[in-house]
Parts: structure tokens; C-alpha cells; sequence
């Protein structure tokens, strides 16, 4: 059921949200852009609506809500094992309709098999997540060097909530029974409505066909060239799902616990198996 609230409502239900929920959402990160003393766009815990960055595109995936940066698998100690309780109980995510998109992917990853990964499950399962429309007047359309449209990832379908900014206020599509019961605590406007799928101002156009020999192509050489290989195009990218593991010995002790940390094929040594071979030797 969609409604239409005013601002102040809205920070009232964010609130609220954050009183049952981790509530993250693209916010203002102030002093943490690439150059000195800039600010970014990035995902963190909110605690009001006021927190939220509508008319700006964040900089970093929504993915480590639910795919920690580093995240305990274990702890161990010379006789036995013990499980970590999860990060949170239950998260609540703003996040735009690309992402959702993204979500798919990281799911064919983690839950698609008979047996999904068990950490990850634990957080995902226990998350909602509300798409904030690219309709609104934030952002028509999409941002300028927004490009969904061409991928097939522009239609809006399955959220469990979605907002839009309208006017001075807000409309919000809650499907999920937490929000809907804060809505009608708040005696908001019942309206109807259906999000639009989005339409961009950038067109890309996509080969009909992709050949292997594209790998010897010269236009590499160029991020060969500028690579640095800090695998940041991975740690942004909402699809990109690798890790890697560590054991971490407490100091004086046989004690310690195993972690999984966000790795990637683009990090040097990332390819790297027994009898020093490499199947990734080139940046490019």
C-alpha cells in the first residue's frame, strides 16, 4: 500500500525504523572523499531522514550491510570452535534500483544453491531493503552518466519498500508489515500508485557479439598503463562477491579467529597458487 507524507513524517518513521532496525542508507561522508578535506557519497548507519542523500549518486555499494568488509567466521582455540553472533538482528537498507539489481547477483551467488552460504544468509535474510525512486525530482530519470536503461535494469519490480520524493514530501510503497503498521500509526494519506520504470538521457549500445581475441586488444595497454591494482573497481562494484580468508592468532596464544575478507582477481597476488604460478601475471 503506497502513502503520501510529509517531510517531517518521514523523518518520524526513519526514526522510528531505526528504534527495530540497522537502518543504512547513501549519507554524507564528510572528509572521507579521495582528496583532502573532500566529502562523498557513501553508505553508513542513519539514524534520521534528514541523513539521507537523495539528489546525489553514492560513490560505494550498498553490499557491505549485508557482505561485511571483514566478517569472523569462527573462533577457535586449540580444543573447539564457536560461531560469532550475527552483526545485527534485523537492517533495514535504502539503496537505489540498480542495486536491487545488483542484490540479484550477489543472491546467484550466495543463495541460489542447495546449501547458500550460511553468513551470508544470516544478514540477508534479515534485511529489508526500500528503493529510493530515480523518478523523483531528486534525480528524473537517473543521473547524467546513469545508463540502466541500455542494461535492462531500469524496471522496478520486487523491494520491499520504495520512496519517492514529491513536492515537498514523500511517497512510500511499504511491503513489509513493520512499515506499513508505522504508516497507519501516523495516519498517512492512503494513495494509489505504481513507480515507474526509468528512462535515461545516455544510450549505450552493446556488440552483438564478444570474441575471445578481444583479450589481445591493444585498448588494455591503457589500463595497464594506470592500474594501480588497489581493486577499488571491485570493492564499489555491487556484483563483485570475492573473498578471501584469514587466521588471526591472538598475541601469546594458540587462540585466534578466522575471518573473511573482500578480495578480487584485480588484486595483485589475488591469483596466486602453489609453485609460484599466476594466472593473472598483467594488470590489463
Amino acid at each position: 500500500m503506497a502513502y503520501k507524507i510529509k517531510a517531517e513524517e518521514f523523518d518520524k518513521i526513519v526514526k522510528e525504523l531505526s528504534n527495530q532496525y540497522h537502518v543504512y542508507a547513501p549519507c554524507l561522508q564528510e572528509g572521507r572523499g579521495t582528496f583532502s578535506d573532500t566529502d562523498i557519497v557513501g553508505y553508513g548507519l542513519i539514524q534520521s531522514a534528514d541523513e539521507i542523500v537523495f539528489d546525489k549518486k553514492s560513490m560505494y555499494s550498498f553490499k557491505e550491510a549485508i557482505l561485511p568488509i571483514s566478517q569472523t567466521m569462527f573462533y577457535f582455540t586449540e580444543d573447539e570452535m564457536k560461531e560469532p553472533k550475527p552483526a545485527y538482528e534485523k537492517a533495514v537498507v535504502f539503496l537505489r534500483n540498480c542495486d536491487m539489481h545488483g542484490l540479484k547477483r550477489l543472491d546467484d551467488i550466495y543463495r541460489a544453491d542447495k546449501k547458500p552460504d550460511f553468513y551470508y544468509e544470516q544478514l540477508r535474510s534479515n534485511t529489508k531493503f526500500i528503493v529510493i525512486g530515480c523518478d523523483s525530482l531528486s534525480c528524473a530519470g537517473g543521473f547524467d552518466n546513469c545508463f540502466c536503461e541500455s542494461m535492462g535494469a531500469n524496471v522496478i519490480a520486487d523491494y520491499d519498500a520504495y520512496v519517492a520524493q514529491e513536492g515537498g514530501g514523500y511517497i512510500l510503497d511499504s511491503r513489509f508489515d513493520e512499515l506499513t503498521e508505522i504508516l497507519k500509526a501516523q495516519k498517512a494519506d492512503e494513495i494509489a500508485f505504481a513507480p515507474k520504470d526509468i528512462t535515461n538521457k545516455l544510450k549505450v549500445e552493446l556488440p552483438d557479439d564478444i570474441l575471445c581475441d578481444i583479450a589481445k586488444s591493444k585498448i588494455w595497454d591503457e589500463y595497464d598503463a594506470r592500474c594501480v591494482i588497489c581493486g577499488r573497481c571491485n570493492f564499489v562494484c555491487p556484483t563483485c562477491s570475492c573473498f578471501t580468508t584469514q587466521d588471526i592468532f591472538y598475541e601469546n596464544s594458540s587462540a585466534g579467529e578466522r575471518r573473511r575478507v573482500w578480495a578480487s582477481c584485480q588484486i595483485d597476488g589475488y591469483t596466486d597458487i602453489a609453485g609460484g604460478i599466476a594466472f593473472r601475471k598483467s594488470k590489463s
